[in-house]
């Protein structure tokens, strides 16, 4: 069933394209529908359910619990309003967390699930930058003298 495509015109290329893709998901529905059947009638036939051969097919996956590849993500911060809210700290910052950052004294340490009491360790290249900024001042001292 070759079709010779060189003597089609651009404008009759993209109708049989367009054609073609509409019989190509027509067929594919066909497909997926009499796969489904086969499958609904084996699950009856066994007195089985979907759940019980895929445990995990068709649940929803919940976000924070096991989604993603890493794992679990524990959360970081709470909303003020709500504590059941919470937000990991990774991805888009949520609508609430923005809307208390705009509060007159609010900041992100003080959202800290932990409440914010020690900040964070700064890590060795901010211990080092730190240090060489020291160093450098006292040569500009020195060199004042």
């Amino acid at each position: 069933m070759a079709i010779d495509l060189k003597n089609f015109s651009p404008k009759e290329l993209e109708t049989l394209i367009a054609n073609a893709s509409a019989q190509l998901g027509a067929a594919r529905t066909a497909v997926i529908k009499a796969a489904r059947q086969k499958i609904d009638a084996l699950l009856e036939a066994n007195n089985l359910s979907i759940h019980d051969v895929y445990p995990t097919r068709g649940k929803k996956a919940v976000v924070g619990a096991g989604a993603g590849k890493s794992g679990a993500v524990a959360p970081k911060y709470r909303s003020p309003e709500d504590p059941s809210i919470t937000w990991s700290g990774r991805g888009r910052a949520p609508e609430w967390f923005k809307k208390a950052l705009k509060r007159r004294g609010v900041t992100a340490e003080k959202l800290l699930i932990d409440g914010g009491s020690a900040p964070a360790a700064p890590t060795k290249r901010a211990a080092a930058a730190k240090k060489a900024v020291r160093k450098g001042a006292k040569r500009v001292v020195r060199k004042r003298k």
